[in-house]
């Protein structure tokens, strides 16, 4: 044993930082079962002696002084919390009796309690011992008036009811001071005063924002939104700047472009997509290759470095993409006018001309200014009408246009072929929305249908984000890259364990494991029942895609070099390559690379930031009206499948890519363990099993659109007989126990980076099969896709 201290010892001294086990493991060629016990037992010694530690999220390093870590802490609305101290790291939990006045977003300074332990798996626990810096400076709520007597006697106006769920147990005092609203209002109120030790359940503040009233059409978006700290509303200095942009082109501007209004460009877009940034052409050349011009709107041109709508373009960092609204990055006046790229009308953009072979490797390319005036404003539906299904009136009303169509759809199917060549691994895309009323209320949720013409426009568009990507990595100059790095080995290693229930192998190790070999595991399984649940589970392995100076590749896509080039009108790091073009030109200026040196980091930080949370301001919204939709369908039974299991219960995906939640005490045949290897429930006496892939029925018992959650008793499931799943008395369930607060939200931060999804149901009730024993699909209600706009 002395030796091998000797040798851990030496691994660690060399590594100079922490390390897993499982890679002194493999330096020291200990990974067979007997050997890899010896070191693991080996290493404990180790600790026991203080020769080495754990390290605050599990690893092995030698001894340090002991520090506080530093982090933003995210709260779930039951009270617990997560700390992230390092993006390599997992993250810390906080229990909630840890987290002390902290609130969510704040950044705090914490101590862990318990480090984490590589051999069980179980992660590290902390408590907050400092508020660093408040994350939240206001509140969204609806006020509650107080009378005149209450008001004398309290000093105050009234007090809000949040709007976020993480501050239902706190007053929230409004002070005289700030706008005075009436009952129902839903306002903003500042933070003046935090809760402290003297008053842990208190804000106080006065109101400096009206939104409307409760009542109001589209006002729990509103409020939802708002307080997220979105800003909907833009300045009255930036609305005076767009309105001083002309609405038509100067000569001036037509100067230093190459004149491109002779070629046949068109843009593909959903049909009532009105900010129309990336226009298209593509013909075949003599020598067998394809030519493709991918023309962006060039934003830039207007939105001027420093200006006011640079600023709030920065801010904002994105346009957010609501149910039945959209908040633009830059005015609308910009978006859907001089910026968009309307049929037959003379449009500045930034081009980049690519000839693509056979194989789908650019073989030359040109990136440079341009004045383009598109042809038609083509929409997705045409295109397939026109490709996908020859139909005659579509093809006669374009018909001068039908040839390059159909050469669009030759060049998608080579560039599609190349990326799967490479390892680009394509993820099951399930999106869907949802349908409203004038009022906001939902009627139907449809599915999004992505035909060929939805993906000829991406193959084209991450063609020319390579491209341009790849130009500014040759010439080493500071630019702001979309990268995606590979998965961490633990997500992986995790995810090799869950898809060996299903008896599935992938080729490699966690550690060397291609995007390849992924791919072709989803190939195998994409026919098969478990096959949606695996591509999910796969995602959540992944880590997420962000913005940085450092041209890492795209993990995901298989591309060596990536960037965002082709949204300039709705996403700033597009805006921010748009500038990075014309600043540099054919000779760039050291001043220039060293200011743009400077502050890329920055701008790739808060962009990537600013994305997040415009996805869970979506995704929040999406729950919202889907849990609004599902509370009038209280008592209906649905057909979905088990989409995750948990020590809780499980969910339940329904056809219309709502999600529910089958809490454990529900299930009161028996009494259910969780098995983490086999992600699955068992029943310690009747062996009913509940597994992910399982198909089965539900019937909605809760939905409450203001907390966003769906509550799903189970009726029937596959493989369990309906009788046996009824109540037996002698197996009744003890109290819930254990750590179960907030379980939900511990989930839906797993999720945080599955794709936006949703659908429709269509129902038509069956009857019971012989016997009165009804299959396990019959009596639910069934779904009917319809095309949704992306």
């Amino acid at each position: 044993m002395e030796k091998l201290k000797t040798k851990i010892q030496g691994v660690l001294a060399e590594a100079g930082k922490a390390l897993p086990v499982a890679e002194i493991a493999e330096t020291l060629g200990l990974t067979s079962g007997s050997a890899y016990k010896e070191l693991v037992k080996t290493i404990a010694q180790l600790e026991k002696d203080g020769a080495v530690q754990f390290t605050k999220v599990g690893k092995i390093q030698l001894p340090k002084e002991n520090i506080l870590l530093t982090g933003i802490l995210r709260l779930n609305d039951r009270g617990f919390g997560f700390v992230n101290v390092d993006p390599e790291e997992d993250d810390i939990y906080i229990k909630k009796e840890e987290v002390g006045l902290a609130l969510d977003g704040d950044e705090v300074a914490i101590d862990i309690l318990h480090p984490a332990d590589p051999f069980s798996g179980k992660g590290a626990e902390g408590k907050v011992v400092a508020i660093k810096k408040r994350g939240q400076e206001r509140i969204t709520g609806e006020f509650v008036p107080y009378d005149e007597e209450m008001q004398g006697d309290s000093g105050y106006l009234g007090y809000l009811i949040p709007q976020e769920q993480k501050l239902a147990g706190y007053r929230v005092y409004v002070t005289e001071t700030g706008l005075h609203p009436v009952e129902g209002n839903i306002v903003v109120l500042s933070i003046q005063a935090y809760p402290s030790q003297q008053n842990p359940q208190r804000f106080l503040g006065p109101i400096t924002e009206i939104l409307g009233h409760k009542n109001d059409p589209g006002m729990d978006i509103l409020s939802y939104v708002v307080s997220l700290g979105l800003e909907t509303k833009f300045s009255d200095e930036v609305l005076v700047a767009a309105e001083e942009v002309p609405e038509k082109i100067a000569p001036e501007d037509y100067r230093s472009r190459r004149d491109l209004r002779d070629q046949v460009i068109v843009t593909i877009d959903g049909a009532d997509a009105k900010d129309l940034d990336d226009a298209v052409t593509v013909r075949k050349l003599a020598n067998g290759n394809y030519f493709l011009g991918v023309h962006i709107a060039d934003v830039s041109h207007y939105v001027t470095e420093n200006s006011p709508l640079d600023a709030t373009a920065y801010q904002r960092g994105t346009s957010v993409y609501l149910t039945d609204r959209v908040i633009p990055m830059i005015p609308q006046r910009l978006s859907n006018g001089i910026c968009s790229l309307n049929p037959q009308v003379d449009r500045l953009t930034l081009s980049c001309e690519m000839e693509i072979d056979g194989n789908g490797q650019v073989v030359h390319y040109e990136i440079f200014p341009s004045v383009i005036k598109t042809t038609a404003r083509m929409t997705y539906q045409a295109v397939n009408e026109i490709i996908e299904e020859a139909l005659p009136e579509t093809c006669e009303k374009y018909q001068d246009l039908v040839p390059m169509f159909h050469e669009m759809a030759e060049l998608h199917e080579i560039l599609s072929a190349m990326r799967t060549r490479r390892g680009a691994i394509n993820f099951e895309d399930r999106e869907a929305r949802v349908i409203v009323d004038e009022q906001g209320h939902p009627l139907d949720i449809v599915l999004r249908e992505r035909g060929t013409g939805e993906k000829l426009i991406e193959s084209f568009m991450l063609a020319a984000n390579e491209t341009v990507a790849a130009h500014f990595a040759q010439q080493n100059l500071p630019f702001i890259y979309r990268i995606h790095e590979a998965p961490k080995e633990e997500k992986l290693q995790r995810f090799f364990e869950f898809v060996s229930v299903f008896g599935l192998t992938i080729p490699g190790t966690k550690k060397g494991v291609t995007a390849t070999s992924l791919q072709q595991l989803l190939n195998k399984v994409s026919d098969q029942p478990e096959g949606p649940v695996i591509s999910t589970m796969l995602l959540r392995s992944m880590q997420q895609a962000k913005y940085t100076t450092e041209p890492l590749g795209h993990y995901g896509l298989g591309a060596d070099d990536y960037t965002h080039f082709t949204s300039p009108i709705r996403r700033y790091p597009d805006l921010m390559v748009h500038r990075l073009i014309h600043t540099y030109g054919t000779h760039p200026q050291e001043a220039d690379i060293q200011r743009f040196a400077a502050s890329l980091p920055e701008i790739a930080q808060h962009s990537s930031q600013m994305e997040r949370k415009a996805v869970d301001a979506e995704r929040g919204v999406d729950a919202m009206k889907k849990a609004e939709y599902m509370a009038s369908h209280i008592d209906e039974e649905f057909a979905g499948v088990i989409s995750s299991v948990t020590k809780f219960g499980f969910f339940v995906e329904l056809p219309n890519t709502i999600e529910g939640l089958v809490h454990i005490n529900s299930l009161q045949q028996d009494y259910f363990h969780f098995i983490p290897a086999h992600m699955s429930l068992v029943g310690e006496n009747t062996r009913q099993t509940f597994k992910l892939g399982q198909k089965v029925v539900v019937k909605v018992v809760k939905s409450d659109p203001i907390t966003r959650t769906i509550d799903f008793q189970l009726v029937a499931a596959e493989g369990i007989k309906e009788q046996d799943l009824k109540r037996r008395q002698h197996h009744k369930r003890p109290a819930a126990r254990g750590k179960n607060e907030g379980e939900r939200g511990k989930r839906s931060k797993e999720t945080a980076t599955t794709k936006k999804r949703s659908s429709k149901n269509k129902n038509k009730s069956q009857s019971k099969g012989k016997g009165g024993q009804r299959p396990f699909y019959q009596g639910a209600k069934k779904g009917k896709n319809k095309r949704g706009k992306r």
